[in-house]
């Protein structure tokens, strides 16, 4: 609608600005294609987008309430979305904004969409904790490989094995890595090796492609599939850039199906260089130790009670020699002294012997009752008494008795 004015006759500055915006608001609510650049998150009700035309170089600002954005599920920036938004123009300084109602990942970002939920689930369950992963076994004695049939990722994983072990065994299982049967297909393949008690390691291994050719890699079913298994599973999904599911859930992730056969088995050059070297150590560490044995042992036999072993008894000799001599002065000395105590016992004893008495002229007198007479008290006249001197006897008669004077 054309509006009258002219030079002489402009419109107020406002009535214009009410006028565009009551144009824009006649516009309604309409959907947009297009991709998020921008994405500010707030601690208030309304957040705010910035919109960008997938083809040509415009973008605008949005605005939606948190409810809105959560409902969206994970919105990484760089998304394509599919939104009914509202057009308007703001009074104050005629910026055109869009409001948005209702917003949809698509295309590709869909997909990552679904794909974040599906971790945040599995993560939740704890199929992604480090405490369940399990190691490799150092040489194993078979490989079990899971893979497309006649694919580059399975000419990789083989010689690559050969090359670094030549005396590995794999036994590989071929399953569709591509399309909406290939999940089960893995699955299948999976569930064959993982029952197989020959088998060690099992690796899936899929060359690089879009993220809808590696889809069947983050489906439910194949991610349980693989944390129930009882065998310990890598990953060889795509390049370094792609990240399936199976990736979070395997044992051991490899980069690429190349690096697979790095993780599973030992370099035999490196291993044999490691044994070689090793060997010498082993075999230094033992000259070490024997040369230190050897010097030891000489030491011992230098020592003079090696050289001479009686050496050491002739100080011991000597010394037994002097206590002997000791032992024997000391014997003499206490027979002397035993003697002379003796002897001196002897004389006094015999000193004070009856008989010594009685050879000096004394008599010991008894009655006829053999009763000791040492008084004129204890005899009396006409009777018989005994004198026993040093040389014999006398039978006496008492013919009188006399008492002391005094």
């Amino acid at each position: 609608m054309a509006l009258d004015n002219s030079r002489d006759k402009p419109l107020p500055l406002g009535r214009v600005i009410g006028l565009t915006r009551d144009w824009v608001g006649r516009l309604g609510e309409v959907w947009v294609d297009a991709q998020v650049v921008e994405i500010k998150r707030r601690s208030a009700p309304t957040q705010f987008l910035t919109f960008r035309d997938r083809v040509a170089d415009m973008s605008v600002s949005v605005t939606v309430s948190a409810m809105v954005l959560d409902a969206a599920g994970p919105l990484p920036e760089g998304s394509r979305v599919t939104a009914r938004v509202k057009p308007r123009v703001w009074d104050r300084n005629t910026s055109l904004t869009f409001e948005c109602l209702e917003i949809q990942v698509a295309g590709e970002g869909r997909l990552l969409a679904q794909l974040e939920q599906l971790k945040r689930k599995l993560q939740a369950e704890g199929l992604f904790d480090p405490v369940r992963k399990r190691r490799l076994p150092v040489v194993p004695r078979m490989i079990g490989l899971v893979t497309g049939k006649d694919s580059d990722a399975e000419r990789d994983v083989v010689t690559n094995v050969a090359r670094r072990w030549p005396a590995a065994r794999i036994r590989t299982r071929h399953a569709l890595v591509q399309g909406p049967n290939s999940a089960e297909s893995v699955m299948l393949a999976l569930g064959a090796l993982d029952e197989d008690p020959e088998v060690d390691v099992i690796v899936i291994a899929r060359g690089g492609g879009s993220l809808e050719d590696l889809l069947s890699f983050s489906d439910e079913g194949l991610v349980r599939a693989v944390a129930a298994a009882s065998t310990p599973v890598v990953s060889a999904i795509g390049h370094e850039r792609d990240s399936p599911i199976l990736d979070l859930v395997a044992d051991v992730r490899a980069s690429t199906p190349t690096d697979a056969a790095k993780r599973i088995v030992p370099d035999h050059a490196v291993e044999a260089a490691a044994v070689a070297e090793a060997t010498r150590r082993l075999l230094r560490a033992v000259e070490v130790r024997i040369t230190e044995a050897q010097r030891q042992l000489d030491q011992l036999r230098g020592r003079p009670v090696m050289v001479d072993p009686t050496s050491a008894f002739a100080a011991h000799y000597d010394r037994l020699s002097l206590l002997r001599h000791k032992l024997d002065a000391a014997v003499d000395r206490r027979i002397r002294d035993e003697e002379s105590l003796l002897r001196s016992a002897v004389s006094s004893i015999r000193a004070l012997s009856p008989k010594r008495t009685l050879e000096r002229g004394y008599a010991v007198l008894v009655d006829d009752d053999h009763g000791s007479v040492s008084s004129v008290a204890d005899t009396g006249p006409g009777a018989r008494i005994h004198a026993y001197l040093a040389d014999g006897q006398l039978d006496l008669d008492v013919i009188a008795t006399q008492g002391d004077q005094k």
